[in-house]
């Protein structure tokens, strides 16, 4: 038999297979473009493994469901916060935009709008860097909003830089329960808290702007949670205008805060405000508060819990106008008293609630009172304990400093 009858059939199966290879081939390229992209987005969350780059290209994504991340060691990389934009207007599970459950992540170069909830929450991960992200809701401030626009939550070396939070119904920019933390370089607007650190302990924010929220930056100490917050540096901030009305739901714990606040600190210890412009925040450009300020709960009711501010030092800022026109009629009406129809509130505001169980010598000791080193910067005690029955402008009793707080090292590369 010719040798070339016997090679023929063995010609002809080779190329029947490479046929059905290639077009194999051409069907799995083919998929993706096919694929909803939205659907295909999910797919990539499922199916990531450890050292994988989730790249978003530019575009608007339609999302109707939550994005859910749970592999360490990702990177999620978009075009650009005006470039990527998941939208999630039309979502129809999900109680966030996107969730990640793990350490070692870098999100970066997107955007995530209208989510129904949080819009990017992190839970319990370390090493987390968030870049140039932008959360919004686009039909401006309303209660209905999402609570929350980057959420990071139990975290440890946490970086939030570059970022843009717009329109959320409690905190643009939040990180709490965490430890480690640098917030710096973004832009907070139109939230009812701009950028709130709760429950944390050695935060630095710096080089932010916080501008048309309800409360610029917020500093809070909550009950009932895993560890009670200090050692908050917040400075070198553009804080100005902070007079957005609040939306918050009632019952929320930034409910509370008074339009017109530029920085508030509540119930938390060891909190360094230096280097920041603080212009026409309506009720105080500062306002130091105890949680019995904001709370009916008494000390029975929160027994293991320190609600009173301490080891506060104030230096440095530039304030310019403000306490024009506090949002509490009782504020309000305590300022025209004092001051006159046209006058203003000094530029810091105390409410004096504090822990007599301390007391040496009839006052708090040095170490753990409010202290005020910030040229002809004016501070009013407004006596909140006593119905505002004696307020004083003294400034005597805050002319001290204290030991400077260390910068936060976040043990891990930022670059």
């Amino acid at each position: 038999m010719s040798r070339l009858y016997v090679l023929l059939p063995i010609l002809i199966l080779s190329l029947l297979a490479a046929c059905t290879d290639s077009s194999r081939e051409e069907e799995q390229a083919a998929a993706p473009e096919s694929e909803d992209p939205a659907e295909a987005l999910m797919r990539q969350f499922i199916e990531a493994e450890p050292g994988d780059t989730i790249t978003i290209a530019a575009g608007t994504y339609a999302m109707t469901r939550s994005l859910t991340l749970n592999t360490d060691n990702v990177t999620i990389k978009g075009a650009g916060m005006d470039e990527t934009i998941l939208s999630f207007k039309g979502q129809l599970a999900g109680a966030e935009g996107i969730l990640v459950n793990a350490s070692n992540l870098t999100i970066e170069d997107l955007a995530i709008e209208d989510t129904k909830g949080d819009a990017l929450k992190i839970n319990e991960g370390k090493n987390i860097a968030i870049r140039r992200v932008r959360t919004e809701w686009t039909g401006g401030p309303k209660e209905e909003n999402g609570s929350y626009g980057i959420y990071p939550v139990q975290t440890e070396n946490t970086l939030i830089e570059d970022s843009v939070a717009i329109g959320a119904s409690d905190a643009g920019l939040y990180v709490g329960q965490s430890r480690n933390i640098i917030v710096r370089g973004n832009r907070a607007e139109y939230n009812v808290a701009g950028i709130e650190i709760e429950n944390s302990v050695g935060a630095d924010v710096h080089d932010n702007v916080a501008v048309n929220n309800t409360g610029g930056i917020l500093v809070f100490n909550m009950p009932d949670l895993p560890q009670e917050g200090h050692s908050t540096r917040v400075f070198d901030n553009v804080i100005k205008e902070n007079n957005t009305a609040n939306f918050a739901p009632k019952g929320t714990a930034v409910a509370g805060v008074p339009a017109g606040t530029g920085i508030l600190i509540n119930s938390n210890d060891k909190v360094e405000i230096f280097g920041n412009s603080l212009t026409d925040n309506r009720t105080a450009h500062v306002l130091i508060s105890s949680f019995y300020s904001t709370s009916m709960q008494d000390r029975e009711q929160v027994p293991n819990f320190d609600p009173y501010p301490e080891t506060i030092y104030i230096y440095d800022n530039k304030f310019e106008g403000g306490g024009t026109r506090p949002d509490r009629d009782e504020l309000n009406e305590l300022r025209v008293a004092m001051f006159g129809e046209d006058g203003s509130f000094p530029d810091i505001m105390w409410d004096g609630i504090v822990d007599a169980e301390k007391f040496e010598n009839g006052k708090l000791p040095a170490h753990l009172s409010i202290c005020l080193d910030n040229d002809d910067a004016t501070i009013i005690n407004v006596d909140a304990a006593n119905g505002y029955q004696n307020p004083d402008t003294d400034a005597t009793p805050y002319d001290c400093q204290h030991e400077k707080l260390p910068a936060v090292d976040l043990a891990f590369s930022t670059d």
